[in-house]
């Protein structure tokens, strides 16, 4: 079974930036691609970024230029780098793992999430 564990979320002012971590157990971390989600209060889960298993990558629109995917192999790791930070991104945040990112930026969603992280974004 695989697992994953968020972690980096928090509250952080207008304009600032902070890290996002997922860290997968299990071997589908190598073999497959893997996401960032997330949900604002009232609102459905929408895709943040993914990323592919060959380091391919794709944002949404809102966040294109400020936050950046990357992962770590050898540490089964996600991350989500988010800069000039604004009120509407704050929302919790959930790792997909298990997915696969297609060239032209569909990403099928994979069978794995993880519990989430608040990232709460003040004015």
């Amino acid at each position: 079974q695989v697992q994953l564990v968020e972690s980096g979320g928090g509250l952080v002012q207008a304009g600032g930036s902070l890290r996002l971590s997922c860290a997968a157990s299990g071997s589908i971390f190598s073999l497959n691609g893997m996401a960032w989600y997330r949900q604002a209060a009232g609102k459905p889960r929408e895709l943040v970024a993914a990323i592919a298993a060959g380091g391919f990558t794709n944002y949404a629109d809102s966040v294109k230029g400020r936050f950046t995917i990357f992962k770590n192999s050898a540490k089964n790791t996600v991350y989500l780098e988010m800069s000039s930070l604004k009120p509407e991104d704050t929302a919790v945040y959930y790792c997909n793992a298990g997915g696969q990112l297609y060239i032209g930026g569909y990403y099928r969603v994979g069978d794995y999430w993880g519990q989430g992280t608040q990232l709460t974004v003040s004015s």
